[in-house]
């Protein structure tokens, strides 16, 4: 799929580019392509430079806080709700120990850690498949959470935006914990549904009800605020969770005996080695988004969009920022370039880049991780797991939509 879309890129650039060329008479179009991608090029190395020191450092506290125990308390916290969703995993079964464990790590950003110890669990669930080609009920639901976005820490968003020169990384910070709740729980109530779970069990109703009164009070106050104090209470309660978590993590490292400077070394070799590997696939991708943009291609679609919005009475300033959502299902990498690319191309505190950064921290690579999880597994059968992933996706992208009006105007 990913080979598929990246070729695609240049095709379509290419082909506008001869339409701009032999039809609109406009040969500069050439010379706007090759200029991108170098731009592109370029842009990848500076990127690349921040994103070495923002993972490295990252990473060195994510395993001060692995080496506290923090993600495995997390983990026995959840292990009750996750017996009550997946009935047919028998109680102290390891599957529900590692599907918790991975979640934990999902919600702390310990991608790194996230994925392995999530193959795992499939693993796991499938010694409990009764039909080993089609996937289980439990396996449907771990891989639909999974693919809604569990990440409540979207550091590299940050990064990202500092890099293109926000005045303050993390407002989008709120709009991304909103949007995110919102894709989860869409894709949650659409598995159970599907497979009828109860609900209305009171382990469930605790979890659900406590999360649903939180939110819903949260967003009471938010109501009750200006645009602009809602966007200064982003960015304060971005900037203070994240450095409270820090904080936490070196806190609880030393209260647990850990040598937190050799761990912070430890998981900051770990960082660099992850980065090391990341520049050939921002370079592919920025420099394919950058033609298609500079081809004329990508604004033809947008204004195609556009239209349509104006057509129905609509805002369309949502626009701009649609191409990071029709990609995101398919490819993250994909999605990380036209994110940039948005923020380059409108500015990194334009509307437009704010709502891409939310779409972007809270929706997942759909396609991707039903092919690895279940690929990993010879699972050939998804049943509904598909389109209760795109159901969250397109929750999370709609979300995003309504939050960020409600913030930014």
């Amino acid at each position: 799929m990913l080979n598929l879309l990246w070729l695609g890129f240049f095709l379509v650039a290419a082909a506008a580019a001869l339409f701009q060329w032999l039809v609109q008479g406009d040969p500069e179009v050439f010379a706007r392509l090759i200029a991108s991608l170098f731009d592109m090029a370029d842009l990848s190395v500076k990127l690349m430079l921040l994103l070495f020191g923002t993972l490295t450092l990252w990473m060195g506290f994510l395993k001060i806080a692995e080496s506290a125990g923090l993600v495995a308390g997390l983990a026995r916290l959840l292990g009750p709700l996750f017996r009550r969703l997946m009935p047919e995993v028998p109680a102290g079964h390891p599957a529900l120990g590692l599907i918790t464990l991975n979640f934990a790590a999902n919600a702390l950003g310990l991608d790194n850690a996230a994925t392995p110890i999530g193959l795992r669990a499939m693993h796991a669930l499938q010694t409990l498949n009764p039909e080993p080609r089609s996937a289980s009920n439990a396996q449907i639901l771990f891989l639909v959470l999974n693919s809604s976005s569990l990440t409540l820490l979207p550091v590299t968003i940050f990064m990202y935006r500092a890099q293109q020169g926000a005045t303050d990384p993390t407002l989008v910070f709120l709009p991304i914990l909103l949007a995110t709740a919102a894709s989860t729980l869409a894709g949650l109530l659409s598995v159970a549904f599907m497979q009828r779970l109860r609900l209305h069990d009171p382990v469930v109703l605790a979890w659900l009800g406590g999360g649903a009164l939180l939110l819903g009070g949260f967003m009471a106050l938010l109501a009750s605020m200006s645009a602009a104090a809602v966007a200064a209470l982003s960015s304060l309660m971005g900037n203070l969770v994240l450095f409270g978590i820090l904080i936490a993590f070196l806190v609880a490292g030393a209260w647990k005996r850990i040598p937190v400077y050799e761990r912070f070394i430890e998981g900051a070799r770990d960082g660099f080695d992850v980065c090391k590997g990341l520049l050939p696939y921002l370079v592919a991708m920025l420099c394919a988004v950058g033609v298609l943009r500079a081809s004329g291609a990508l604004d033809v679609l947008l204004d195609g969009i556009r239209w349509l919005a104006h057509a129905g009475g609509l805002d369309a300033r949502f626009v701009d920022a649609l191409p990071t959502a029709l990609v995101k299902p398919f490819s993250g990498s994909a999605a990380r370039a036209l994110m940039i690319e948005t923020m380059q191309h409108s500015g990194p505190d334009s509307f437009a880049a704010l709502l891409a950064a939310t779409v972007q921290g809270s929706t997942e690579t759909t396609f991707y991780v039903l092919a690895v999880y279940f690929g990993a597994v010879g699972i050939q059968r998804a049943r509904h797991a598909l389109g209760c992933a795109l159901l969250a996706d397109v929750a999370g992208v709609l979300a995003s939509i309504g939050v960020c009006y409600w913030f930014f105007g």
